[in-house]
């Protein structure tokens, strides 16, 4: 029997992050314990709500977050606060596939149009490899918010 996986990310800003990386996925917040939420509700006006019936101090209400892939395919990204800054490269990085059957050309454009949109959304890129077959269709290498490295490939 294969497990389940939940990807952790340290982080200074848990909503923050959480939020960039439901847009980059298409991604959502889950709903608080118990909550049943309306088509269109805000999960996140939902987990204040939860957060103020339970006793949740205001200054607490920002030690992490989880988004969740809508289909239940992807792992769930759980994002937790910390003090400490990021110092050295990820020794683990997501590779976001962004030009799935893509090739040449084709594949280097839509992974071009996909890197815009995530510095639309707070990104930054790093560098872009070129492909070289046969071993590499070529990817871009990118960093979230807080400098976590990943891939668009």
């Amino acid at each position: 029997m294969s497990k389940h996986i939940q990807v952790t990310f340290d982080a200074h800003d848990p909503a923050a992050l959480s939020a960039f990386w439901r847009d980059a996925l298409g991604y959502v917040h889950p709903a608080p314990p118990g909550a049943d939420l309306p088509p269109g509700a805000d999960p996140l006006a939902a987990w204040d709500a939860f957060l103020d019936k339970v006793g949740v101090p205001a200054d607490q209400r920002n030690n992490q977050s989880a988004v969740e892939d809508p289909d239940g395919v992807g792992p769930r990204l759980f994002f937790q606060k910390v003090p400490e800054d990021k110092i050295t490269k990820n020794r683990l990085h997501l590779d976001v596939r962004a030009a799935p059957g893509l090739q040449g050309d084709e594949r280097m454009a839509a992974l071009e149009a996909e890197c815009d949109r995530l510095v639309a959304l707070g990104a930054k890129r790093q560098s872009r490899t070129e492909p070289a077959p046969p071993m590499s269709s070529g990817f871009i290498v990118m960093t979230d918010p807080e400098g976590n490295e990943f891939c668009l490939d």
